[in-house]
């Protein structure tokens, strides 16, 4: 673990280090839930498609099955097969259950727990991606998402439910510590001293200052190749929104409202002026990475935050023109990420062998698609991808569905009963952020 952060005191050093020694001590047992609301969802799930049928059931029903009680009351989510939670995949793993939180206790509960311990989690390490049920520190990747997930996760909640009870003095820490890194990482070369071993030269290549914030790793939990990451930044002024809502209208606090709001206006005017490049075939697209020197990366990745994803994460509509010109880019022979196999085609990820596709990727095109046809073809290619035991997993060979990565992975299962609720069964989608406050940041 490295010590020191840039302008971070001793006293915060320490305190964070007597947090995560208190909660390490906190007895590992935890109990399952049953969720009434959600069984019940599942079983009356009928389709004339069995196969269909047996994969939205088992996935809406997996979050549950990964989600236990920790002896302190808070909701500890793994991932799957890795005996840790990722801040990003548990925020994930939460959102289709927001649908019964409002009818159903129980869901509340598990939700609110969830919220808390992510709180805590930050206040431990907020340069931490994944935690265990102690406390501790399983994976210190900074990943700029792993910011924004748990904030916009508490903002769907309010949202969902009404209840403000989530915003205590712990989230309100988190809060803080989200913001101080986020400005700090937005220079990182003079203020930040975060350095990971799977970094180049530990500390990442050279970067310009851009007014978006610095990231030391992807969502796929690989090292960035050039430091700012288009699609993390992009969710990041969305969590920038919801937290100067949260500030403002929940903690009453105008003074750091107005600080989230300031980030908020700086970082988008940074993915316009350093993100937004003119490409021969496509013209003006998103880059996946860039320098601020001038470099830039184009490509996408699987996991979530993706440029594919950005109307997803509420960053901007799905008929941005500019954002249909870099999914028409990153759905082409032309993004070497993108594979085509007998079975299905899609985005996979560095993090897998080369020409595998991921689900997720699959199902965020279905729900980016403008077309029902679009839709039912990445149905089609989910059921292909099932090598059996009615579940979606990390990718699979395009070619052979046999052959796949990770036996047990949460995040897939989860965003794919999110999809089949909102695509095919007329539940309005969640928003990640009020899509009418980002109007004024509109180029």
């Amino acid at each position: 673990m490295y010590m020191g952060r840039g302008r971070s005191s001793m006293l915060a050093r320490l305190a964070a280090c007597v947090l995560a020694a208190f909660f390490a001590l906190q007895p590992a047992t935890a109990s399952a839930l049953e969720f009434q609301s959600i069984i019940q969802a599942a079983s009356s799930y009928h389709n004339a498609d069995a196969h269909l049928e047996a994969l939205y059931r088992t996935a809406l029903l997996d979050t549950g099955r990964q989600a236990t009680i920790a002896a302190d009351g808070t909701t500890y989510v793994k991932t799957g097969d890795i005996p840790a939670e990722w801040l990003r995949d548990s925020s994930a793993q939460a959102r289709p259950y927001l649908y019964f939180a409002k009818s159903d206790p129980q869901v509340r509960s598990l939700l609110h727990g969830i919220i808390a311990r992510q709180a805590k989690y930050l206040q431990v390490d907020p340069y931490a991606n994944a935690f265990t049920l102690e406390y501790r520190v399983w994976e210190q990747k900074f990943e700029l998402d792993s910011l924004a997930y748990p904030i916009i996760l508490a903002w769907n909640y309010w949202k969902a439910t009404g209840d403000k009870s989530i915003f205590t003095g712990d989230e309100s820490l988190a809060l803080d510590k989200t913001l101080d890194t986020m400005q700090r990482e937005q220079d990182h070369p003079r203020n930040s001293r975060y350095t990971h071993k799977e970094m180049v030269d530990q500390r990442g290549r050279p970067v310009g200052y851009t007014g978006m914030i610095w990231s030391g790793f992807r969502p796929s939990d690989d090292a960035c190749y050039f430091n700012f990451l288009i699609p993390s930044n992009m969710m990041a002024v969305v969590a920038l929104g919801d937290m100067s809502e949260i500030e403002r209208d929940v903690y009453h606090n105008l003074i750091k409202a107005h600080q989230d709001k300031s980030l908020e206006q700086e970082v988008q005017k940074g993915i316009q002026t350093y993100g937004l490049l003119s490409t021969p075939n496509y013209g003006y697209i998103y880059a996946y990475e860039v320098d601020g020197l001038g470099d830039a990366v184009f490509t996408d990745d699987a996991n979530i935050p993706s440029l594919l994803s950005a109307p997803y994460i509420g960053y901007l509509k799905s008929s941005d023109k500019y954002y249909q010109s870099t999914r028409r880019f990153l759905l082409s022979a032309d993004n070497p990420t993108y594979y085509t196999g007998s079975r299905a085609r899609g985005i996979g990820s560095q993090h897998t062998a080369d020409h595998w596709v991921w689900p997720l990727a699959l199902i965020m095109e279905g729900m980016t698609a403008t077309s029902s046809t679009e839709q039912r073809d990445v149905v089609n290619e989910l059921i292909a991808s099932d090598p059996g035991d009615h579940k979606l997993h990390e990718s699979f060979d395009p070619n052979d569905p046999s052959k796949f990565t990770r036996v047990d992975f949460g995040w897939p299962n989860a965003l794919f009963s999110e999809y089949m609720m909102t695509a095919f069964g007329g539940v309005p989608e969640i928003p990640m952020g009020d899509s009418t406050d980002l109007e004024y940041l509109a180029r």
